[in-house]
């Protein structure tokens, strides 16, 4: 999804590393139990948050402090303007002087969720300079978008034209909620590649005024339906109703009759036909198709299970699979949808809940955190995410390729 950096989009934002890692881990893991578990009566009084300041300005080891103060940030994920915990801006003052780089990146990470304006300013310094190292950059913007900026959109605007920051800028639109927004996708979406193409759509499915643009370039030819993924367009369908019907036309939905459907599928994917087929460009339908949401061989998606070691060879599963995905969906991947207070409308199965906020994984990014106090409505579907009539949109011969890579034992070379 995107390389692997502190605040990185679409990461595990806090990896405890270093050169002594399972102490860090262990250090990582203490400070998160400190921020969530009950304190004894002695303590009751005491923020959890001041005795992890406590346990670091009390050692001077590097890699103790760090794994603290990342167990710490991980707590506070998904919060802002928190108030600072007593002894922080000593604390800040006497770190950020010191030689270790992740150490003040982190610092200046949990300055801006305690709503410090000059680790905000530090954030866009670097966002705006082009000479700042790639992940530096990724992280300041993601550390604006999480933080809510205010003038978010207007630091987005230049990023559009940065092909290495394209795909952030246009997800972080999901939160600037800018109507200049989907007129500056519009000028990138008819060369963009597959992986941008996705991204805007995806951002344009998050918000109601988003969605009616995208209405807007289905009727204008900017967009043809096949451009639109399945999963997109239920969520387009539950944001703007009968008006996506009318440009995009009917999704179809196969349950009433899933063992016809199957029977027709079958009659397509024989013996004889599958003999034509050519796994390679099974991987790339693959990709295009399923890679979104499940993995094979280690690539693709997180959303739903991982389809390496499924039964995917046997043609029956495989079909009934993807002719009625929600026939019996596990409670773990039941689509969850949330509402939040600034009009998006987010989609995804359920990675992690507590007391504080919830944690989605959704099509974009395998870790989409939601503090529960931005969450204004939210629901449980009883269906899978993935659509029914998935296999529909699929020409015959691209059926095939499909099923002969499900079919394979070892990853092939991917043919276009």
């Amino acid at each position: 999804m995107t390389s692997k950096n502190l605040y990185a989009p679409g990461e595990p934002p806090y990896p405890c590393h270093g050169v002594r890692a399972n102490r860090a881990i262990a250090i990582c893991g203490l400070a998160m139990t400190i921020f969530f578990a009950p304190l004894p009566c002695s303590a009751v009084e005491r923020n959890p948050l001041d005795l992890i300041i406590d346990a670091v300005a009390a050692t001077d080891d590097v890699d103790s402090r760090q794994a603290l103060l990342r167990g710490m940030l991980r707590g506070l994920e998904g919060r802002r303007n928190v108030p600072p915990p007593n002894g922080w801006n000593s604390l800040r003052q006497t770190l950020k002087n010191e030689g270790d780089r992740e150490l003040r990146t982190t610092i200046e990470q949990l300055s801006q969720i305690f709503g410090d304006a000059e680790a905000t300013a530090n954030a866009i310094a670097v966002l705006r300079n082009r000479n700042a190292p790639i992940n530096n950059r990724r992280s300041a913007l993601a550390a604006l978008v999480a933080q809510r900026y205010e003038d978010l959109a207007a630091e987005l605007e230049p990023l559009i034209d940065d092909p290495q920051l394209q795909i952030d800028a246009v997800r972080a639109y999901s939160v600037a909620g800018s109507a200049a927004g989907p007129a500056l996708m519009k000028t990138l979406f008819p060369t963009a590649d597959l992986r941008l193409r996705r991204a805007i759509l995806e951002t344009l499915a998050t918000r109601t005024d988003y969605a009616n643009q995208m209405v807007a370039w289905l009727n204008d030819g900017t967009v043809k339906k096949a451009d639109v993924p399945s999963y997109v367009a239920r969520s387009m369908q539950d944001l703007v109703g009968d008006t996506f019907i009318e440009a995009y036309g009917t999704i179809e939905s196969l349950n009433v009759n899933v063992a016809e459907t199957i029977a027709r599928y079958k009659s397509i994917v024989n013996d004889k036909a599958l003999q034509s087929a050519d796994a390679g460009r099974g991987r790339s339908v693959f990709t295009k198709t399923c890679g979104a949401c499940h993995q094979m061989y280690g690539e693709g998606g997180k959303v739903g299970p991982d389809l390496t070691g499924s039964n995917r060879a046997n043609l029956d599963y495989f079909l009934l699979n993807s002719v009625a995905p929600s026939a019996d969906v596990p409670e773990g991947y039941r689509t969850q949808i949330v509402q939040t207070t600034d009009g998006r409308v987010l989609t995804g199965v359920l990675a992690e809940e507590d007391s504080q906020r919830v944690v989605l994984k959704t099509v974009d990014r395998p870790r989409l955190v939601i503090a529960k106090d931005d969450i204004e409505a939210r629901k449980v579907s009883e269906k899978s995410m993935m659509p029914d009539g998935q296999l529909d949109q699929l020409p015959p011969q691209d059926l095939l390729d499909l099923f002969k890579y499900m079919q394979t034992r070892s990853q092939v070379e991917l043919q276009r």
